[in-house]
C-alpha cells in the first residue's frame, strides 16, 4: 500500500503561510546547499518551471501522484501554470473549480478521503505527495503515514496553521533529522498506528 506524505515547509511555530498563506518570506533561507540536498532527494517536488530553471531532469525519487487544494494551486493559476507538477499525477480537491484547466489535473470535488483511498492501494512503487494547504492537511489527517517538515528558523505568531483540524493528539516516530548552517531543519515522522 501506498503512503500519503505530508511534505511541507513551516515557520519554527508551525505556521506554513501568513494569515493570507503567503509563505515567501521563508525563501530567505533557500541557499545552496540546502537545495541541492533537496532537489537531490525529492526532484519531483520542484514545480516544473524551477525544474528547468535549474537544469533539474531526474526521475521521480518519492512521488508520482500530488494532491493539493486550491489555494495551493492558485499560485500556479495566478503565473499562467495550469500544471505545475506535468512530471507527475496532479489532484486538486476543490468545490470551486468545476472544469479542469488542463488535461492533468484532475479535480476532486466530493470524498476526498475516499479518493485518496482509492490512490493508496494501487500498486506503484512511488508514494503520494501531500502539497497542501491547512484544509486539505486537517481533512485528510487521518489518512497521512508520513510528514516531511522543513522547518525553517523564522517564527510567525499567527497565520496559516500546518494543519486545519480539531484538537486530537496523533501520535507520530521521529526517523531521519537533517540539519543545514542556514538554520533549517528537516524532520521525517511516521505515523504510529
Amino acid at each position: 500500500m501506498r503512503k500519503l506524505t505530508y511534505y511541507i515547509a513551516c515557520t519554527i511555530d508551525g505556521f506554513i503561510g501568513d494569515p493570507k498563506g503567503d509563505a515567501t518570506s521563508l525563501y530567505k533561507f533557500v541557499d545552496a546547499p540546502y537545495l541541492e540536498y533537496m532537489n537531490g532527494a525529492y526532484p519531483e517536488t520542484i514545480p516544473a518551471q524551477g525544474r528547468e530553471a535549474l537544469g533539474i531532469d531526474a526521475a521521480n525519487k518519492r512521488f508520482d501522484t500530488v494532491v493539493q487544494g486550491l489555494g495551493s494551486y492558485q499560485l500556479a493559476l495566478d503565473i499562467g501554470v495550469t500544471s505545475p507538477y506535468g512530471h507527475m499525477r496532479e489532484l486538486v480537491a476543490t468545490r470551486s473549480l468545476t472544469e479542469s484547466p488542463d488535461p492533468n489535473v484532475e479535480l476532486i470535488a466530493d470524498d476526498l478521503v475516499g479518493r485518496i483511498r482509492e490512490l493508496k492501494a494501487e500498486d506503484s512503487p512511488l508514494d503520494i505527495w501531500l502539497c497542501g494547504g491547512s484544509q486539505i492537511a486537517g481533512e485528510l489527517i487521518e489518512e497521512i503515514d508520513e510528514l516531511i517538515i522543513k522547518t525553517y528558523p523564522q517564527v510567525y505568531g499567527s497565520g496559516m496553521p500546518m494543519f486545519g483540524a480539531g484538537f486530537e493528539p496523533r501520535d507520530f516516530e521521529l526517523g531521519e533529522v537533517r540539519t543545514f548552517d542556514n538554520g533549517v531543519l528537516v524532520r521525517t515522522y511516521t505515523r504510529k498506528r
